[in-house]
């Protein structure tokens, strides 16, 4: 086994949309009917330990030439539904993101800029030809934002220990018109209780990228790497989902103090967890 393959790369949680078949035109339909059935189909760890592939490279490669073929599977309600990587679209968006990440000497060192020239123009020539496109999957790193939560229910999360064979899991997964419905009422709460921020815009932003999927689709949030960084205690004690929906309820019952210890609770979570980034 290579180091490449070996490793297991830190350190991004995921937010990912299933789609029924039903929501894929032919012949990709047909593809991923067909993909569904094989004995064994990748794991976010294979997932990104192909993308550290190729980011080892010499020239890196930043964004595939060719799209991947690949996607995660679930069944729900006896529907089979998949999550195409998408990973060329992704690699394009994630680039765009890097400048306010890393010092530009980093970067240069990392991605030099004749390759990120190359990756952009690509970028250009190929929304041209596809101008609705988006990705089935969002990823942050070194946390998860808070506007993610909202679509989900503490009921929702499933936490795994880990075990001697494997690495922890800690996940919520939900059908999509419980998201869609939890994200408006956290939207009017807020407006209806705080000046526009960050916060509101970014729940409008993620309302706009679940209105272009099926309704039946399912909606996962998942802790991905991050599982590597925190605790077994830590994560057990995680109840993020909760103190989101405790500062929201607060909100809508005028209760200012409330909703500030809940969302203190989720922020001194998640700053702890940032505050890793940058330690030795």
């Amino acid at each position: 086994m290579s180091v490449v393959s070996s490793v297991i790369v830190p350190y991004a949680s995921y937010l990912r949309v299933y789609e029924p078949l039903a929501a894929f035109p032919e012949p990709e339909r047909g593809h991923w009917a067909r993909y569904a059935r094989r004995a064994r189909t990748p794991t976010a760890q294979d997932e990104l330990r192909r993308s550290l592939a190729d980011l080892a490279a010499t020239p890196p490669v930043p964004v595939r030439v060719h799209e991947s073929a690949d996607a995660f599977v679930a069944e729900v309600d006896g529907v089979l539904c998949v999550c195409p990587w998408r990973t060329r679209l992704r690699g394009w968006l994630a680039l765009e993101g890097l400048g306010g990440m890393f010092p530009a000497p980093v970067l240069d060192a990392v991605l030099p800029p004749v390759v990120r020239e190359q990756a952009v123009a690509d970028h250009g020539r190929w929304l041209r030809r596809n101008p609705d496109a988006r990705p089935w999957i969002r990823g942050e790193v070194w946390q998860v934002p808070v506007r993610w939560f909202t679509l989900f229910d503490d009921e929702e999360r499933e936490y795994v220990p880990k075990s001697s064979d494997g690495a922890a899991l800690m996940r919520y997964r939900t059908p999509m018109v419980q998201a869609r419905r939890r994200l408006a009422r956290s939207l009017k709460a807020l407006r209806e209780s705080i000046d526009e921020g960050p916060l509101t815009e970014g729940l409008v932003d993620v309302g706009r990228w679940l209105e272009d999927f099926h309704p039946r689709s399912l909606v996962e949030l998942d802790y991905g790497g991050l599982v590597h960084l925190l605790s077994e205690e830590q994560l057990a004690d995680d109840r993020s989902a909760a103190d989101v929906a405790e500062g929201i309820a607060a909100l809508r019952a005028g209760d200012g103090d409330a909703a500030g210890e809940a969302y203190g609770r989720l922020a001194d979570r998640w700053r702890a967890v940032r505050d890793l980034q940058f330690a030795n």
